[in-house]
């Protein structure tokens, strides 16, 4: 038996999969074009783990995932992410994003300035593109100079992340307009 297990799971936005070893999440997979599809991906990206009903601490990291995509306001901060294989400096880059709630967003340059040098954007674009853990870290809620949507290697690419902000930017319509907010396109 694998110590590591994976599952595919319905979402408003199509079935997703998520990834688990014994220190937490090692990779979440946005919807691909079908069942078939995201089940190849999964098992090409952790080729040691084996479909299999997930552990309560999983199962609680889905339900929170199917709130958030439902238009929740769901906090996934607190999930255990299995980090030995990322970088150090995208490790950096995820802890600043998973500190963007639901319906907010930051640019590229935000997070290169909180991390010290403003150069570091285009880095900061290329630690998104590799999140193996799109969703728990919001790489959606990333966006490029200006407000300008970004890239977003996912299938359906920008119109899914455009989706995923309009879910969290319905809920947070009822918020005062606070900085970062996204309003929409």
């Amino acid at each position: 038996m694998s110590e590591q297990g994976f599952a595919l799971f319905g979402t408003a936005i199509g079935r997703c999969g998520i990834a688990w070893g014994p220190r937490g999440l090692i990779g979440v997979q946005l919807p691909e074009a079908s069942d078939d599809a995201a089940l190849r991906r999964l098992v090409k990206r952790f080729p040691q783990a084996e479909e299999t009903a997930p552990p309560r601490e999983v199962a609680r990291t889905i339900a929170a995932i199917q709130a958030l995509l439902d238009g929740g306001d769901t906090d996934l901060s607190e999930v255990a992410l299995d980090m030995d294989r990322v970088p150090a400096f995208n490790k950096k880059v995820y802890a600043i994003a998973r500190s963007v709630r639901p319906g907010a967003t930051l640019s590229y340059g935000a997070i290169a300035e909180a991390l010290g040098d403003t150069l570091l954007a285009r880095d900061v674009g290329q630690a998104m593109a590799q999140n193996p853990f799109p969703i728990v870290v919001p790489c959606h809620r990333v966006l490029a100079a200006g407000g300008k949507i970004g890239g977003f290697s996912a299938e359906g690419g920008i119109e899914t992340k455009r989706r995923m902000l309009a879910i969290e930017s319905a809920h947070a319509k009822g918020e005062a307009d606070a900085p970062g907010l996204f309003d929409g396109m």
